[in-house]
């Protein structure tokens, strides 16, 4: 396979990993966002799904974000009878985060980029190298 191939579809790899990154980054500064009332909803968590993706232009798969969707898990109750957004019965509705899920999530997408440098770093040395040796 072609260096520069492998070098965009290594970038597109980390660019889907960003999206997931940054989902992941919302999820958690939102993990205790409750509605201000009791008929509001708390924060939805959200997941990112990606999907493989024939670039013509490349003559190769690539990987895409498929789409940002709610988690249609269900919301998490806590008894606080003093919060603002507590029902009739006290208690206060709170997102679908679970901190440990988004941080190995986190974990995931981070080695995953990191990976996806590692080919493009890697290629970019092997073209400079060839380079180097096409010139003595």
């Amino acid at each position: 396979m072609d260096l520069r191939i492998s070098m965009q579809i290594a970038a597109e790899g980390m660019r889907a990993q960003g999206t997931r990154i940054r989902v992941v980054s919302e999820n958690l500064a939102n993990a205790d966002s409750t509605g201000a009332t009791p008929e509001d909803l708390p924060y939805r968590r959200q997941t990112v799904s990606f999907r493989s993706v024939l670039d013509r232009t490349l003559g190769a798969q690539t990987v895409e974000v498929a789409g940002v969707t709610p988690d249609p898990s269900p919301f998490g109750r806590r008894h606080m009878p003093g919060h603002p957004s507590a029902d009739a019965e006290g208690y206060v509705q709170f997102p679908n985060v679970s901190s440990l899920v988004e941080m190995m999530d986190l974990r995931e997408a981070q080695r995953s980029y990191e990976a996806n440098l590692n080919v493009i770093t890697t290629a970019r040395s092997m073209l400079m190298n060839t380079l180097d040796l096409l010139r003595s």
